[in-house]
């Protein structure tokens, strides 16, 4: 299995290749480096992120995963950069519950390349993330993509409590 990794401002990223497509993209450094084609293609578009010069990917991802996990990741890569959608938001559009979104969230194995970073709580609050150093990771991506595009954050507004 082809890995490269590369060195971001989050430290180490590793990417993966399987059968000529993206299958996973890992936090540290991978032990095994070959580059391919398509992982060199995979670094440049992910240092043009962190670079802020493009929030968009153009790549062939086949994350391992259920059936309705992979309904969870296209859905999310539905979500324009920039964006968020709180985990209700998904559930609603794929016909399923906030909690079940979150756990398959949560199991993105193409984290940032399928932007889980762009769900947040329904409350307006982050939620969890579990890439790099957490939420404050989570928040770093928010924050890229907003600079990037020169707006303000778009997080949803907070709900009363009854």
């Amino acid at each position: 299995m082809p890995q490269l990794s590369l060195l971001t401002n989050f430290g180490d990223l590793t990417i993966s290749e399987e059968d000529g497509a993206i299958f996973a993209l890992d936090w540290g450094r991978g032990r095994d480096q070959q580059e391919t084609p398509l992982l060199r293609r995979a670094r440049d578009q992910l240092q043009a992120y962190f670079d802020g010069t493009c929030l968009t990917f153009d790549l062939p991802l086949a994350p391992h995963g259920s059936d309705f996990q992979k309904r969870v990741w296209a859905a999310l890569c539905a979500i324009p950069p920039g964006e968020t959608r709180s985990y209700a938001d998904i559930a609603r559009a794929i016909g399923s519950a906030p909690r079940a979104v979150g756990q398959a969230n949560g199991a993105n194995p193409i984290p940032i390349i399928i932007p889980c970073h762009r769900v947040v709580a329904a409350d307006g609050s982050l939620g969890g993330y579990s890439g790099g150093d957490g939420p404050a990771t989570k928040q770093h991506l928010l924050n890229l993509e907003s600079r990037a595009l020169q707006l303000p954050l778009n997080l949803p507004a907070p709900r009363k409590r009854p």
